[in-house]
């Protein structure tokens, strides 16, 4: 942030000093409290960034802060500096408040039902209301009062509006006239960069010829936001648009393994999707990769005895009321992909997305990432039985959309630019694709077993000598060192007594111990409380690390997280009574052996020439997000647990 703010900024919602997170598309900064609000709330809501651990474009940055100097909170609380709200008893929230439920109820009247935004006069078609408010920011554009323009969109004008008159976009306008805040602002308000006006002319065209060129190259980068920000998440590179490379397709360390045949079919029905419809699955898997990278942002940046409380737990993608019940059910769906998933995901969509713009055939099997989808059905059924909390939220129906607030529709549309005319697929059929990835999960350890990396099946195979040899000469635990589908192929009949049904992401059923009755009884709160904050200490070092490219401290941070798992698992129970702790403490540990075995893969290159550090790195920061999650789960049961 420029030095002009660092002597004045404080939190748009509560007042509070030094706020170190922006709404991007409210124009506003906000301190750590409200902005756990803020990510509850969704993209659609607001659009949230840490100021100094994410990167800015300089011109976006810019624009938040004109508009933070310029009062853009004034539009947002504007019948709450109306002297007759004091007198009603209405009030901005505080400092001292509590985050639940007295900001948070704040922040969702402010943002989410517009309670305090000025109200224009009523008329019967609001259509023309709308109309009348998008040719004035047709006008607008062209200066540089951004307040303005945020107080019409604000209102309902459209960013995409086409003048019938003009023949053009409010984007054309800003970008004829070399008016880049406005562009960046239009940009966040969901303006296509691709649009043409009436002469065939795109908004990058007339930045062009207007002599405007870092706008110009501005334009282009908005235009491949989401390709963009999917290959940054992978492999920390963007394209080089300037040279016309406007495509970075990460590789997988496996991709020269053929495909299963389930996995074929995924691609195909991938690639078979509509543009509108893959497009809305693209738009989707941005959003998910905005919540993994706030996520992990926000675990390195928090105290880390903030872990146990309510406002740091955003698990997955909240409901936008704009979108179907189905649409939303799958976006919370992408939570439940692992890191290795997800990014196969990625990069199968990034594919298809070079593949569409380009104007390609369709690819052939040998291109191969695979698509899996972790069957969620039967996963966790006994956790959501115990747990008094859902484990999605409430995903509103397609009746009940009209009912609620259709505030800032600033979801970004993300350009795709397809000249490519794919075959029609009914939204029926994308459902059938859909329910199609959702494999048993028979089937997908079958996938695993079938695609498993040869490298990283002989280091395995190197170290399993060493592996049993310690494990051996350590004292039995239920819950420490759970074994690798590989270990127990090899292994043999010898321990099918105590074999545990392992799946890809440690988590399976607890192995049963004829000689340990069940119990019941938890420790202390305050001791899980104080394990708890020694984990979070130790994941908050390996964030670091992991910010600062020290890949070479990851294995002794990794070390030192297991250590402070183990001695959190030895509190409970060998044989907890509670499925929920069962599954809980099954999450720790198996998220504490799975960080270990991505950290080791940082070994040196001659080691592990095969490594992508990048795709390691956001295996461990899932790694270390699971087990704070499962820590903070555990905190949460025996404070109910021992209170009542």
């Amino acid at each position: 942030m420029s030095k002009r703010l660092r002597s004045s900024e404080v939190c748009a919602d509560c007042s509070a000093q030094d706020p170190c997170w922006a709404s991007i598309n409210r124009g506003i900064l906000i301190c750590d409290e409200c902005c756990s609000v803020h990510r509850s709330l969704g993209r659609h809501i607001s659009q949230v960034r840490h100021l100094k651990h994410t990167p800015w474009p300089p011109t976006l940055l810019q624009m938040v802060e004109t508009l933070y100097n310029n009062g853009a909170n004034s539009i947002w609380e504007h019948s709450l500096l109306d002297p007759a709200s004091v007198m009603s008893g209405r009030r901005k929230a505080s400092p001292q408040d509590k985050v639940h439920p007295n900001k948070a109820e704040f922040i969702r009247a402010k943002y989410q039902m517009l309670a305090f935004v000025h109200r224009l006069p009523c008329r019967e078609d609001d259509s023309v209301t709308a109309k009348d408010l998008s040719k004035q920011l047709h006008s607008s554009v062209r200066t540089g009062n951004l307040e303005t323009c945020l107080r019409l969109l604000s209102l309902g004008a459209q960013a995409n509006f086409f003048h019938p008159e003009k023949g053009n976009t409010p984007l054309h306008v800003a970008a004829k006239a070399g008016q880049t805040l406005q562009a960046e602002l239009l940009a966040v308000y969901g303006a296509d960069p691709g649009t043409q006006d009436s002469n065939g002319k795109t908004p990058v065209d007339y930045a062009r010829q207007g002599g405007h060129h870092e706008l110009a190259e501005r334009l282009v980068e908005i235009q491949y936001e989401l390709t963009d920000r999917l290959a940054f998440y992978l492999c920390g590179r963007k394209p080089e648009h300037k040279n016309g490379q406007h495509f970075v397709i990460p590789q997988m360390a496996d991709s020269s393994l053929d495909l299963s045949e389930l996995a074929k079919a995924a691609k195909k029905k991938l690639q078979s999707l509509s543009n509108h419809l893959f497009e809305e699955l693209a738009m989707d898997v941005y959003d998910e990769v905005d919540r993994r990278e706030t996520d992990a942002v926000w675990l390195a940046t928090q105290n880390h005895s903030t872990l146990v409380t309510e406002t740091t737990v955003v698990p997955f993608l909240p409901v936008n009321p704009e979108y179907s019940s189905t649409r939303n059910q799958g976006r919370q769906k992408l939570a439940r992909f692992n890191a290795h998933e997800f990014a196969t995901l990625v990069i199968d969509i990034l594919s298809d997305a070079k593949r569409r713009q380009q104007g390609n055939p369709l690819a052939g099997s040998k291109e191969n990432v695979e698509l899996i989808l972790k069957s969620i059905s039967n996963q966790h059924s006994s956790e959501s039985q115990d747990n008094d909390q859902p484990d999605y939220d409430s995903v509103a129906s397609d009746e009940d959309t009209d009912l609620e607030t259709n505030a800032a529709k600033s979801n970004r549309q993300k350009s795709l630019d397809s000249d490519l005319s794919d075959g029609p697929v009914t939204a029926q059929e994308y459902m059938q694709v859909k329910n199609a990835l959702v494999a048993s999960e028979v089937k997908i350890q079958q996938l695993m077993k079938v695609n498993i990396n040869l490298s990283d099946e002989l280091r395995i195979m190197q170290k399993k000598a060493s592996k049993l040899e310690k494990q051996s000469s350590m004292s039995e635990s239920d819950y420490d060192n759970p074994t690798t589908p590989l270990e127990l192929e090899e292994t043999g009949s010898g321990r099918k007594g105590r074999q545990r049904s392992v799946i890809w992401q440690g988590e399976g059923s607890i192995p049963e111990d004829t000689d340990t009755a069940p119990s019941s009884s938890l420790p202390s709160t305050e001791d899980v409380i104080r394990k708890t904050e020694q984990i979070t200490k130790n994941i908050q070092e390996l964030l670091r690390a992991a910010q600062e490219n020290k890949h070479d401290s990851y294995i002794p941070c990794s070390e030192r997280i297991h250590v402070a798992v183990t001695e959190m698992a030895a509190l409970f129970p060998k044989k907890p009574k509670s499925e929920l702790v069962r599954t809980s403490l099954r999450l720790l540990t198996s998220s504490a052996y799975r960080l270990q075995s991505e950290c080791k893969k940082t070994l040196p290159v001659e080691t592990c020439p095969t490594t992508d550090i990048q795709l390691v790195t956001q295996q461990v920061i899932q790694c270390a997000y699971d087990i704070a999650k499962a820590a903070k789960q555990l905190v949460t049961i025996t404070t109910k647990e021992n209170n009542n």
